[in-house]
């Protein structure tokens, strides 16, 4: 059999925060990367101005929307999440936090060494993300500050650290981050339009920092294309991959067929999940943990707002998220906003409605619709929802999680889908009612409406911007699918670094977790050469033997 030519020593699949630094990290090192991205790339003025320009906006291929936010509804649960070079950076809220000691005290997170081995690689990714406090406090943070002083936290309110230029406003300044290596920046206008695409070169997005600087060093991004198949060309890999991979714009689904010695799977839980499932369920990679699709977490979390009544509410102005407070121990809340004319989501609105109890959910929002009709009707326009609706964020570090499988849904029995089920023992919250009791209380101070998304009310399925886990890390693969530096348990050279390694529940926003958890994983792969091209900057922070743990060359 000929020896096949490889295209590529590393393949990462997905440009998230995960793939981002994989691509950087191996490109430094010497190793020829290809990046396989199924969204477009996007520069500042390719944006949708507003997220009613759906094609921009929305990514749904089939209906040749090509957009950088994906909504997808399992049975339990309805996720954002992010498409396009540069993942979810390009639409996420720029939060960037160290996550709380609980997360620490996990223990997979103990087993890899614990806070004192993960905090040098936190304060690795808070520079390169450009990690700075938010310097703009409004008026949804003073009520958020009023509410938690009603709970007796008051003390518990801060700002933000965000991922965010805030040089002078609307002006272009030299690279502020990497000694001018970088590319320029513009200073934020706290236009508040961080998560339909800051338009403004102002949001430190992957593109300006880990990927700008692994395509400098010779990382070849395969923009528009998807993953459909991993054969590996020994039994445990060790002889290389061919993957298979499809255009994901236009009529055509044109394939291309790439060879790499080596692979890294950073798609997002449920580009990941769903390919790795994929490929057991072939046969395609059979030694992978039965462990795969378990603990998928959701942060704990739910989306709820408040719709002021008076017209002239404007909540819109700011960075995406400018602040938190904690109502007690394991919940933290924020306020979110969107730029004014983007009321697009708007559509997704519902009266708020508790759950739990006997009474079906469904059922209660009914009688809430009866007693309330003005606030049901108001509720059905979408137009004004950025400027008049106070966004609250919740999330939680309980330890609840739901499992992932392909099965044949009923809302799309045709073919294998993602499906969601509930834990047997630790259920994901469909209802928090400290969450509840906190926006009615603003609903009061606002004279407003609380609000909640209609998966919550009419199936039981909160919605989640963080969806996390999957590919947990353990030493034995009947109870992990990675290691403890993220190998593919049953397979070589084969990695996954995104948010499917997370093992816990985070209680704050994952990207700085992500970041860091990647930058570790990389850390363990030896240099293909012995001079790294280590940036200037890095040698300065004095963090190079951190990048390069492993001495040897491959």
């Amino acid at each position: 059999m000929t020896e096949p030519i490889f295209d590529f020593d590393y393949l990462v699949i997905g440009s998230g925060f995960g793939g981002s630094v994989s691509a950087m990290r191996l490109s430094q090192k010497g190793y020829k990367v290809g990046v396989i991205e199924a969204g477009k790339r996007w520069s500042g003025n390719d944006f949708a101005k507003t997220n009613w320009h759906l094609r921009k906006y929305l990514w749904m291929p089939k209906l040749f929307l090509y957009g950088i936010q994906r909504m997808n509804l399992l049975n339990d649960i309805f996720i954002l999440s992010g498409a396009g070079v540069g993942g979810g950076s390009l639409n996420y809220a720029n939060t960037l936090y160290v996550p709380p000691d609980s997360f620490f005290d996990h223990e997979v997170v103990k087993r890899m060494g614990g806070k004192s081995e993960l905090m040098p690689y936190y304060e690795l990714a808070q520079k390169m993300l450009g990690a700075t406090e938010n310097r703009y406090i409004g008026e949804a943070d003073h009520l958020m500050r009023q509410i938690a002083a009603e709970y007796g936290r008051e003390h518990t309110f801060h700002k933000t650290r965000v991922g965010v230029y805030f040089g002078e406003q609307g002006k272009k300044a030299k690279d502020p981050y990497f000694l001018g290596q970088g590319p320029d920046r513009v200073g934020c206008e706290l236009c508040g339009a961080c998560m339909t695409g800051c338009r403004k070169d102002a949001k430190n997005t992957l593109d300006k920092n880990y990927l700008f600087f692994a395509e400098k060093f010779g990382a070849q991004i395969i923009a528009e294309h998807g993953v459909t198949d991993i054969f590996p060309l020994s039994d445990d890999g060790s002889e290389g991959y061919r993957v298979t991979a499809v255009k994901t714009t236009g009529i055509l689904r044109l394939e291309t067929v790439y060879y790499t010695k080596g692979i890294v799977l950073s798609a997002g839980v449920l580009g990941t999940l769903s390919l790795l499932l994929t490929m057991k369920e072939k046969g395609r990679l059979p030694h992978l943990s039965d462990q795969l699709g378990h603990r998928v977490r959701t942060n704990s979390e739910a989306i709820l707002s408040v719709r002021a009544n008076c017209r002239a509410a404007d909540f819109s102005k700011g960075v995406a998220i400018t602040s938190s407070v904690h109502p007690d121990d394991h919940t933290h809340m924020e306020p979110v906003r969107y730029a004014q004319g983007n009321d697009f989501l708007g559509l997704l609105a519902v009266l708020m409605t508790d759950g739990g109890g006997r009474v079906p959910r469904i059922v209660r929002y009914i009688a809430n619709v009866l007693r309330h009709p003005i606030s049901f009707f108001r509720l059905l326009n979408p137009f004004g929802f950025a400027r008049r609706n106070l966004i609250v964020l919740v999330m939680q570090t309980h330890d609840n999680y739901l499992n992932v499988s392909r099965k044949h849904r009923k809302i799309w029995p045709f073919v294998k889908t993602l499906a969601s089920r509930q834990a047997s023992d630790r259920k994901n919250p469909v209802y928090i009612p400290i969450a509840h009791d906190f926006v009615r209380r603003l609903a009061r101070r606002v004279d407003g409406i609380p609000v909640s998304i209609f998966s919550e009310v009419y199936l039981n399925a909160p919605i989640t911007a963080h969806i996390m886990g999957g590919c947990s890390a353990h030493t034995d693969p009947e109870k992990g699918v990675i290691d403890d530096r993220n190998q593919v348990m049953g397979y070589k050279n084969m990695r996954v670094a995104d948010g499917s390694m997370i093992p816990a529940n985070l209680g704050v926003n994952p990207a700085l977790s992500i970041t860091a958890l990647a930058e570790r994983a990389m850390s363990f792969v030896p240099a293909k050469q012995s001079n790294i091209n280590f940036l200037q900057v890095e040698k300065k922070w004095g963090i190079t033997e951190l990048l390069n743990r492993e001495t040897g060359h491959e």
